[in-house]
């Protein structure tokens, strides 16, 4: 195919698909606008992204007693989990307009109960994070942990005591999402752009996922064409899945803007911490925008290619090519870049993702163009149909029927989900070996997915 260039245009980069599940308006203005009655003792509502802000200053002002929190989206309230009946720490929550909640296991306990998982039960194809809402470790093992692996894992988790883990089994299979939201390409790869970002020395680039990082240098905003960016960092495994690729082109505008569909897009504001609880909407090559909720924070995720830690696991679905793909909440934060998980959006499953503050941190990044291309009031302007609700349920029947950015023409990123084809490593759900899955190609349906973010396949 011949390369189009984007410099000079906005690289409107869809910061990953959202995928709606069928929710109503993705955008519904000051739904959660944060309030305050006055009354120390009665529970604010909070907005989802101001939720961490709190959480982590009563974490530093509680110690010991703090023993995590989580978001109460029915309520819009911040539940923060207590070890102990001290009248004063629950007085220091409400006085913040957060709920206290009592809980047998300390911050610790769980911390001690995680490294034990780690030491003995670091097996692939097993994922473990803390669940606040039941004050214990969760732990998932796919369809691969069969004999004496299930043992060890069931015997780790029953000899961490009552109340302490809890263990499940997946049907599917935990692996990493080659190919994805806005559809980037690099050799025979296929990933999804996340995020665009200025570099720490001022030039334009994005964020994606670590394993696509790893699987090429160069990357390509169409199948076949030539190169338009360049791997600068990538992490993974370890502490992380994700990558930072500059434009080879300076002069390339890194606007910061998801694209829902239907010409219509959210801009992003900012980067946040994820919180339990919290509403979620996932862009990807392959499946478009779907949303769900964050499950568990700090999660490890042992991959057949290794482990990575500090993942954000989610109930969001995902399948091959979403990878790298944008998190984001519905006004405008920042969230994650997709890593992988289980199951697919027909059966559901779990979806792990990168936090993006963590890896703008590790790449002295910042969100958006900054000082290298356009600024954040041009950022989207006129991308988000006046900023009027976005109706998820038709952006996921065709999900980017419009990329106002993408030099006019409409993309049918519904084709590559019908087609995840020959290059979806995984198609029909099956074992992926990223590795593999890179080789095996970027398969017919890449094409359909260039949205205005570009993103990079594992």
């Amino acid at each position: 195919m011949s390369h189009k260039r984007i410099p000079k245009r906005k690289a409107a980069i869809a910061v990953g698909g959202v995928a709606a599940l069928g929710a109503a308006a993705l955008l519904l203005p000051n739904a959660n606008a944060s309030q305050s009655n006055g009354d120390a003792a009665t529970p604010r509502t909070f907005k989802s992204n101001d939720v961490s802000d709190v959480a982590s200053m009563l974490a530093s002002q509680l110690g010991d007693a703090f023993a995590g929190s989580y978001y109460d989206a029915a309520n819009k309230q911040l539940v923060i989990n207590v070890v102990g009946n001290n009248s004063n720490v629950v007085n220091q929550i409400e006085r913040a307009g957060a709920v206290a909640h009592q809980v047998q296991n300390s911050t610790a306990a769980l911390q001690a109960a995680a490294k034990t998982l780690k030491t003995d039960a670091t097996i692939p194809g097993t994922s473990w994070s803390v669940d606040p809402k039941t004050n214990e470790i969760r732990v998932t093992a796919d369809s691969t942990v069969t004999g004496d692996k299930w043992n060890t894992v069931e015997s780790t988790v029953k000899n961490l005591g009552s109340g302490v883990a809890t263990l499940s089994k997946s049907a599917g299979t935990l692996k990493t999402f080659v190919d994805g939201g806005d559809a980037i390409f690099g050799g025979n790869a296929r990933c999804s752009l996340g995020f665009n970002v200025t570099a720490g020395d001022g030039t334009p680039a994005f964020l994606t996922a670590g394993h696509c990082g790893v699987a090429a240098a160069q990357w390509s905003d169409a199948q076949g064409g030539a190169p338009i960016a360049t791997v600068d960092q990538a992490t993974f495994p370890g502490n992380g899945d994700f990558s930072l690729v500059k434009y080879d082109d300076p002069a390339t505008q890194t606007n910061s803007a998801v694209n829902v569909g239907n010409g219509q897009s959210v801009q992003i504001n900012a980067a946040v911490e994820a919180a339990v609880g919290q509403q979620v909407f996932r862009m990807g090559s392959t499946t478009g925008l779907h949303d769900g909720n964050v499950t568990g924070l700090n999660a490890t995720v042992n991959y057949p290619e290794g482990t990575v830690t500090g993942l954000i696991q989610t109930d969001v679905c995902a399948e091959a090519g979403d990878s790298g793909g944008s998190l984001f909440t519905q006004d405008g934060g920042a969230v994650g870049l997709t890593s992988g998980g289980s199951g697919d959006c027909t059966a559901g499953g779990e979806t792990f993702f990168q936090p993006v503050t963590t890896a703008l941190a590790a790449t002295g990044a910042t969100l958006g163009a900054g000082d290298a291309g356009a600024g954040a009031g041009d950022a989207g302007a006129g991308d988000a149909g006046a900023g009027g609700a976005v109706d998820p349920s038709a952006s996921a029947a065709d999900p980017g029927a419009v990329d106002p950015g993408a030099g006019g023409g409409a993309v049918d990123p519904s084709a590559s989900a019908a087609d995840p084809g020959a290059g979806d490593a995984g198609a029909g759900g099956d074992a992926v070996d990223p590795s593999a899955s890179d080789a095996a190609g970027a398969g017919t349906g890449q094409n359909a997915t260039h949205h205005k973010s570009h993103r990079k396949h594992q």
